[in-house]
């Protein structure tokens, strides 16, 4: 009721004046008579985000043409025009700059915000981040607005403005401002699409329910927030079990929601392999989040707000739900251009990000990009890979032939004390592409265990059995991950053998890592296996055997204390320093499983009994720390 009057000089609504917040009532006039005194004008109307927005348009500055010498040595040299301010776009344009200073750079964006950083917005819902500017500040802390990409790069940025037409024979785009009622055309040299991906919504009785929220840029976030903020949101569904799904739980936990992720598929983080991703969800639950895999949902209930979520396996409460179940490059204006759409659904490029027209380049989540080992088509879209080829289309423009290499998919992230990373292939994909693969699990302290603070992390390397090649790597758990990840990945970008990697010479200091590293172990352990040293049995084979009841024997070779605290069941205990004196004790015919902790003693105790001649042994992988079944 109010509204039209919050202009008016030195008015306060009764609140206000019964409030102790000092104040004249003079600010907001100042601001209206600033605004309309350069020709502006503002307007004030509720936010969709509940509150009050205020809109202000000013008449933009009109730059008169000189005729000197000295200015028309400064012109422009080229014109380019970047769609998408997020990831990839401002890196092209902050390169041009640095590349050919003075060209003509124009940012045009649909939203309001240039440059944030979207893999913080779970930090902001959570309160980690407590103001949304920290998400769009330089590591300087200054705020990249278009103020800023002016001043500072000599960047025009067009906010809430859509491309709509690419008219690439006269090298211009047709535009829309929401501050004009009329289309314009954009005249440019070299066009950059970095247009990005927008989130796969489900059509789905009742999706437009108020409290169902995807995590797709800052208004999504404030959505979420503020709905947490309100306290109205105890039991919260998300919808998916990727790296959105995974990175917005710990915010939801933090904040005291009851959180159940349910996934349609077998696992959660599908880049992971089956027990690495196991692994991850025992911890989740651990710390009560309930993980619903093989679960689809068939409608969201409710009356305005979201109430309850029907799945095939019964109905679940739900106060909020978040979409996470992926996302779509965003190719609409690409594809009425007539420029190539690839195999994935993403746009097409080259090794130099130009698309099918020269002129046009691409970046960001809206390409396809090549897998490194397999050179196959792959869309991964990251916020890494948007930069660096942001980076890249940015030299070529300038003149350069920096090439992408391709992807290793190499990603991290964190949940509840938990981290979780990877590179190159898994496993599965390995085989799947007809590699013969071996593969190594290696639990262990991140550091030295006298060191405080040590922590255990579970790490997996996948070799190609013929050219004995890493082809991928994957690291959970509460210790540091990232840093043995990409260590891997710098040894598959230089298609480094295991053995290579194995006799890699890293730092070492007690309170960084084991004098022979994680990584390095699991290089050796794969060799063992290369070798003919060891031999193994995957969790999930040994699983099947136990559980289809094959005639095997589990040895347990750990210490009485560690075998009373648990152990998997009908195994048969003997300590390893007891194992000589015993060996006649176990039955020579059978196949033996060796267990133990870290799969140290195991790999001790098959030795022993090759060498007395038992014909059959084989050591648990990642021994019982990386059992992904639970405890007996």
């Amino acid at each position: 009721k109010d509204w039209d009057k919050v202009f008016e000089p030195f008015y306060r609504t009764v609140e206000a004046r019964h409030s102790t917040r000092p104040g004249s009532g003079l600010g907001l006039a100042f601001v209206k008579v600033i605004v309309e005194a350069v020709g502006g004008t503002i307007s004030v109307d509720r936010s969709s985000l509940g509150g009050a927005r205020f809109l202000m348009t000013f008449p933009a500055l009109q730059n008169e043409p000189s005729s000197s010498q000295e200015d028309s040595d400064m012109m422009p040299s080229m014109k380019v025009v970047i769609l998408g301010g997020s990831a990839a776009g401002p890196k092209v344009a902050s390169k041009v700059f640095r590349l050919m200073p003075n060209a003509d750079i124009t940012i045009l964006d649909r939203g309001q915000v240039l440059s944030y950083a979207g893999c913080g917005l779970p930090y902001y819902i959570s309160g980690v981040v407590r103001n949304q500017s920290q998400l769009i500040s330089s590591p300087l802390g200054e705020s990249r607005d278009p103020i800023f990409a002016h001043n500072r790069k000599n960047i025009h940025v067009l906010h809430q403005t859509e491309a709509l037409e690419i008219d690439g024979s006269n090298r211009r785009i047709r535009i829309r401002s929401r501050y004009q009622d009329r289309d314009t055309w954009l005249n440019y040299d070299k066009l950059v699409l970095a247009t990005g991906a927008q989130p796969i919504i489900p059509d789905l009785p009742g999706i437009h329910l108020a409290n169902i929220f995807s995590l797709h840029g800052v208004s999504d976030a404030e959505g979420i927030r503020a709905a947490l903020e309100r306290g109205k949101a105890h039991d919260v569904i998300i919808l998916g079990g990727g790296l959105i799904g995974i990175e917005i739980t710990e915010a939801l936990v933090r904040k005291g929601c009851r959180v159940t992720i349910i996934e349609s598929r077998q696992q959660i983080l599908r880049i992971l392999d089956w027990e690495m991703a196991r692994l991850v969800e025992n911890h989740l639950e651990s710390q009560g989040v309930k993980v619903l895999t093989n679960t689809r949902v068939k409608e969201f209930q409710g009356e305005e707000k979201v109430r309850s979520v029907l799945t095939d396996k019964g109905v679940l409460p739900a106060d909020m739900v978040v979409m996470a179940v992926g996302v779509q490059p965003n190719i609409s204006l690409a594809q009425k251009a007539g420029l190539k759409i690839g195999t994935t659904g993403a746009i097409h490029v080259n090794e130099y990000l130009q698309t099918s027209d020269p002129n046009i380049y691409a970046a960001g989540d809206c390409i396809e990009s090549v897998d490194f080992l397999t050179g196959k088509p792959s869309y991964v879209p990251l916020g890494s890979n948007a930069n660096r080829q942001g980076r890249i289309a940015a030299v070529n423009i300038c003149g350069g032939t920096d090439a992408f290499p391709g992807v290793l998919r190499s990603m991290a992230c964190k949940v509840l004390d938990y981290s979780i990373a990877r590179s190159g292939l898994t496993e599965t994909e390995a085989q799947r592409e007809g590699f013969d693969v071996i593969s190594a699990l290696v639990p262990g302290p991140d550091k030295e265990p006298f060191v405080p603070g040590a922590k255990l992390i579970f790490v997996k390397v996948i070799v190609d059995r013929p050219t004995r090649r890493l082809l991928g790597a994957q690291a959970i758990g509460p210790g540091n991950a990232d840093k043995r990840i990409d260590l891997a990945a710098v040894a598959i970008h230089n298609r480094m053998t295991i053995d290579q990697l194995a006799n890699m010479d890293l730092c070492y200091a007690p309170q960084y890592s084991l004098v022979m590293d994680n990584i390095i172990t699991a290089a050796n352990i794969a060799r063992n296996k290369l070798d003919g040293q060891m031999v193994g049995i995957s969790p999930m084979e040994l699983y099947e055997k136990m559980r289809n009841g094959d005639d095997l024997l589990l040895l347990d070779v750990r210490t009485p204390l560690e075998f009373e605290q648990s152990h998997l069941p009908n195994s048969t205990h003997i300590p390893l320093g007891t194992l000589r004196e015993k060996i006649y004790e176990l039955p020579h015919h059978k196949e033996i499983v060796t267990l133990c902790s870290y799969s140290l003693r195991g790999y001790e105790a098959q030795l022993i009994l090759r060498a007395a001649g038992f014909p059959n042994v084989r050591v648990l992988d990642g021994g019982l720390e990386m059992w992904p079944y639970g405890e007996s």
